[in-house]
């Protein structure tokens, strides 16, 4: 066994999502992992686990956080010490999270604009974005419409299209003129 881990909760905007934050990196620094279903969480133990309780409908796993969303009809409250003392002692145990770690699907920049945009979703949007248990992918740029992924508790959130035209949109226009539109594309 390994050293005793340290799990603590944080809320997000989307109230069926939870951020458990632990004190040890479970997966490299970059890779995201995003599993909106038990079947798209082949190359994951630690999710395919989660996914066995009823309960959960999406597992997000990224750094040093695990997001998870749950089925409406039941409350956090109900849940949530439950859910904390499994993953402690998966992590603690030093079972599997990945089975082999891919690099993601990365859309290589080949143009300026493409840079542009990913400087500003990497040093603007993307921390606030990880602080409430989510992500963001920048997926393209076409005729003045930036598409991005928005994956974790951001995904399904209430508040995530107010966030994407409010904040995000409305960011980008201003350190780049050329972007007119900000869409979200469904992961």
């Amino acid at each position: 066994m390994s050293k005793n881990v340290n799990i603590y909760l944080e809320a997000n905007p989307n109230p069926n999502s939870l951020k458990f934050v632990t004190d040890k990196i479970l997966i490299n620094d970059g890779i995201i992992k995003d599993y909106p279903d038990v079947e798209s969480a082949i190359n994951s133990p630690l999710a395919i686990s989660l996914f066995e309780f009823k309960y959960i409908k999406r597992v997000f796993i990224m750094s040093n956080f695990i997001t998870l969303t749950k089925n409406e009809d039941i409350s956090w409250d109900d849940i949530k010490i439950e859910l904390k003392d499994f993953i402690k002692k998966y992590i603690e145990e030093e079972k599997t999270i990945l089975n082999k770690i891919t690099a993601e699907d990365n859309n290589t920049p080949n143009r300026d604009i493409d840079k542009k945009i990913i400087e500003v979703l990497e040093e603007y949007i993307k921390p606030a974005v990880e602080q409430d248990g989510g992500a963001i992918q920048f997926e393209s740029y076409n005729n003045g419409i930036v598409k991005v992924s928005l994956q974790g508790a951001c995904s399904g959130c209430p508040s995530s299209m107010i966030t994407l035209k409010d904040g995000i949109e409305k960011l980008l226009k201003r350190f780049i003129p050329e972007v007119n539109e900000v869409v979200a594309q469904e992961v």
